[in-house]
């Protein structure tokens, strides 16, 4: 038995709309702002599908994670397919001059550990680091802008 933990954070990007989905839709790049996330290989034989590594001190894990569905400048939405057990959005809201990126996590965690670990401590972990991967994400694609 899963249980499934969700988190969702937000961060608003003085850049356009265009700018900001361009970054954030390449994922192999997403190690130079997400701390956590190792590597992102896309797939060559199959594009929806992205092999990615995560660690943290002694912990690492991989996944393979399938895209399902992909509005340009609005969303990108996957899933895992096998690996560590996880699904989510990325959503991008157009406010002319600049945006608003919205990432919402889900990961499951096997029922057994459930019970061992504190889930509003891990979820407060969690949170925070996905909050601190979308300031460094803001600070990245100002960066990109100012060149």
């Amino acid at each position: 038995m899963t249980d499934w933990l969700e988190h969702s954070v937000l961060v608003e990007v003085e850049t356009p709309i265009d700018l900001v989905w361009s970054l954030w839709s390449d994922l192999e790049q997403m190690p130079r702002w997400m701390k956590w996330i190792e590597s992102v290989h896309i797939l060559e034989e199959n594009p929806e599908l992205s092999r990615w590594k995560l660690t943290s001190g002694a912990f690492e894990f991989s996944w393979l994670s399938r895209i399902i569905k992909v509005i340009p400048n609005q969303i990108i939405q996957w899933e895992s397919v096998d690996g560590l057990p996880n699904k989510g959005a990325i959503r991008f809201y157009d406010q002319h001059d600049k945006s608003i990126v919205k990432l919402t996590v889900a990961y499951g965690i096997p029922g057994i550990l459930g019970q061992v670990m504190d889930n509003l401590f891990l979820g407060r972990i969690v949170e925070s680091t996905i909050q601190a991967d979308l300031e460094r994400f803001r600070q990245y694609a100002l960066s990109v802008q100012s060149r």
